[in-house]
């Protein structure tokens, strides 16, 4: 996902909340499976970071835009 994806750049607030959680769950999910030793794409936590850093991101420019 880049700032530029659709996804994020024309979301909504709330929008953005749901795939910020969304993306946290399916980080949380990985953890547990590479602490049992059954993930089988490591590098998929590292952009699943940079994913909710980007939405986080996104969600400051539009609560600083609307303040």
């Amino acid at each position: 996902m880049r700032m530029s994806d659709p996804k994020l750049k024309d979301a909504t607030l709330v929008e953005l909340t749901a795939l910020g959680r969304d993306l946290r769950q399916e980080m949380f999910n990985l953890r547990l499976q590479q602490a049992s030793s059954q993930l089988e794409k490591p590098a998929r936590l590292r952009l699943l970071r940079r994913d909710i850093a980007r939405v986080e991101t996104r969600m400051t420019q539009l609560r600083n835009k609307a303040a």
